[in-house]
């Protein structure tokens, strides 16, 4: 159960600093910069412990999956950005993507 903790809060982590990046501004504002940093740093080593456990693919899709989604929904509510429908049915087709791993695949450990 743990290692699903870990990866929860490693998808958080790259999503908040993935969604950072823009007001850092090529990393010449200080606090948005290290935002971004630290949030990387947590990421990947989170993702690492995640990995003593389940399968590598298994662990990035997951992570790169919902992070995906959550980057879509980060820049759509909050920097205003728009999703039209093609968008909006591969963000479903990405989820979709992650459950079929999650609840089906014999290769994650539950």
């Amino acid at each position: 159960m743990q290692h699903w903790i870990f990866l929860s809060i490693a998808i958080i982590s790259e999503v908040i600093a993935t969604s950072c990046l823009k007001a850092a501004e090529g990393f010449t504002r200080f606090w948005p910069s290290l935002v971004v940093v630290v949030g990387y740093l947590l990421a990947f080593y989170l993702l690492s412990l995640t990995l003593k456990t389940i399968p590598v693919g298994v662990a990035y899709a997951i992570w790169s999956g919902v992070g995906i989604v959550l980057i879509a929904l980060s820049g759509w509510l909050f920097l205003g950005q728009s999703l039209d429908i093609p968008a909006v049915i591969g963000l479903a087709l990405i989820v979709a993507g992650v459950f079929v791993i999650n609840v089906f695949s014999r290769t994650v450990s539950h």
